[in-house]
């Protein structure tokens, strides 16, 4: 209510004029409540969007939370010390798994014979066998200083000069070898440390490594080296028929705009059933134009699941052969976000709380076809989906004029029916996930790295990152150790830049059978 009335005024109104400005005033004065709290709990709450009345929503919407009450995460109690514990709790299992893939090193405790004889007397004693204990022994990185001594041969007959072969180096004249590099990528984007705190960390093992000297190293690796696989996925990548894209803003201080201007980081990666070769490929974009996707995709043919940002929608229009898919999770959480303005127990008779149970009807039948092929998928949900998400529209149609249009019930009605062609497309397509939930995955580990760094100094250090970020999650989506991927790919592929051919990168893509075995992550299930 924009309007303000003077005391003459409101004493001149009806009491049918009365009433509507009393009820518009509730009405926005609820609006306002309902934006307040989703502000807050954005803030200040959980992040979660957990309706625990519902049977079977939390397995779906909330598997983080629910294991961790399920499966507390408490120490195994070892044997010998069972005795001071009070129903010590066992986690079965957890001993073997954790030891199975470790090198053992056996130290013997023993009695000498001198020892003996003065216990037991001469010839008084027999060996039992050994009481056995294991326990975990943890070692610090350790920095090594490689003196590389190449012989150098001349003939003495002519001015032929023979060098000794040698490991390709990264840069000439610069200490930075493939492990030492590898860890620094590591340490900032597997582990997410900003680069201040890896110096020091280096520093208090004895090495000084300036920032700004990894900062260089990081950004000449991902440039000159990792790219060039980057490259490679990007084919693989749109070769499929499936795709999801997501995108997440960030602060690049020297782009040449004017201080706070957003930059984008996109994410695309392959569908959430494309478990053979999955890919997650970070790209940085200075705008979130809608030109970007259309270039990054270039080639694609398939269906692309997305939120409802206008540019996947121009993509659409303007590429053959690429169809977008629309995401349920984005269509749930304005009903979630209604909830979030309401007492606890005041939830349960609004129109968001009956949405809610309606679209977790839907995931819990599309989640029994979870291992399903994708012929026998998209069978069952023809058969037991579709008709849920019939019923589901037929009921936003009902009710969609009962909501206020700016409520978040009344956006959450809005949204279901604009995209209703987009929302129905996984219904008919076995490969296509119910949501893009898999790309919002993909890129929280870029927002939590975030937070630690703030921002982005270059455009060259955003494109950097994209690079890196995309091998490490990559690298994790294909059960390979990050730290020893990122010191292969370091160590190979410099010996192939004298030529042109990049078929050597083949035997390097994640899935490879030619990739040495220390990248492989072990398999403790």
């Amino acid at each position: 209510m924009n309007a303000k009335f003077t005391v003459e005024q409101l004493q001149n109104c009806s009491k049918e004029e009365m009433i509507a400005i009393v009820l518009q005033m509730q009405q926005e004065n609820m609006l306002f409540a309902e934006k307040l709290a989703v502000w807050e709990a954005a803030r200040f709450g959980r992040k979660t969007e957990k309706l625990e009345e519902i049977s079977g929503q939390l397995s779906i919407f909330n598997e983080i939370e629910v294991l961790v009450d399920e499966q507390a995460a408490e120490e195994p109690v070892a044997d010998e010390s069972s005795v001071c514990a009070k129903n010590p709790k066992r986690v079965t299992g957890f001993r073997e798994k954790t030891l199975h893939n470790l090198p053992v090193r056996v130290i013997s405790h023993e009695l000498s014979a001198d020892e003996l004889i003065r216990i037991f007397g001469e010839d008084g004693w027999k060996r039992l066998p050994d009481r056995v204990y294991t326990k975990v022994e943890y070692t610090p990185a350790v920095h090594e200083a490689q003196e590389h001594h190449i012989a150098v041969y001349a003939s003495k007959k002519d001015d032929t000069i023979v060098r000794a072969e040698h490991p390709a180096e990264l840069w000439n004249n610069s200490i930075a070898s493939p492990s030492l590099v590898a860890g620094v990528m590591n340490a900032k984007y597997t582990n997410h440390m900003p680069l201040y705190r890896i110096e020091q960390e280096y520093e208090r093992g004895g090495t000084l490594i300036p920032r700004a000297t990894m900062a260089n190293w990081v950004i000449r690796g991902a440039e000159r080296y990792l790219s060039l696989l980057w490259d490679r996925l990007k084919r693989e990548l749109c070769s499929l028929h499936v795709a999801q894209a997501d995108e997440s803003p960030l602060l690049v201080t020297k782009d040449g705009r004017k201080a706070g201007s957003k930059s984008y980081m996109w994410v695309y990666r392959t569908g959430e059933y494309e478990l053979r070769h999955p890919i997650v490929l970070y790209d940085y974009q200075k705008t979130r134009n809608g030109e970007h996707p259309t270039n990054f995709l270039s080639g694609f043919s398939g269906v692309l699941v997305c939120d409802a940002f206008s540019g996947y929608y121009k993509l659409e229009r303007s590429a053959d052969g690429i169809q977008v898919a629309n995401c349920w999770v984005h269509c749930r959480r304005y009903f979630s976000n209604a909830l979030k303005a309401l007492k606890a127990k005041d939830r349960k008779k609004t129109l968001a709380h009956r949405a809610l149970a309606l679209i977790a009807t839907i995931y819990a039948e599309d989640q029994e076809a979870a291992e399903m092929t994708a012929e026998e998928r998209v069978l069952h949900r023809r058969q037991k989906v579709e008709p849920l998400v019939a019923a589901y529209f037929t009921w936003v149609r009902e009710h969609k004029d009962d909501a206020p249009p700016n409520s978040e019930t009344g956006k959450g009605f809005a949204y279901s029916l604009n995209q209703e062609t987009y929302l129905k497309v996984f219904l008919s397509n076995g490969e296509v996930p119910i949501d893009n939930s898999a790309s919002e995955r993909a890129i929280r580990p870029f927002t939590i790295g975030r937070k630690n760094w703030q921002m982005i100094d270059t455009v060259h250090g955003a494109q950097a990152s994209a690079i890196v970020y995309s091998i490490v999650e990559t690298a994790k989506a294909n059960n390979i150790k990050p730290y020893e991927y990122l010191r292969v790919l370091l160590t190979e592929i410099p010996k192939h830049l004298d030529g042109k051919n990049l078929s050597f990168l083949d035997e390097l893509l994640p899935w490879a059978d030619a990739l040495p075995a220390c990248c492989r992550k072990p398999d403790i299930s």
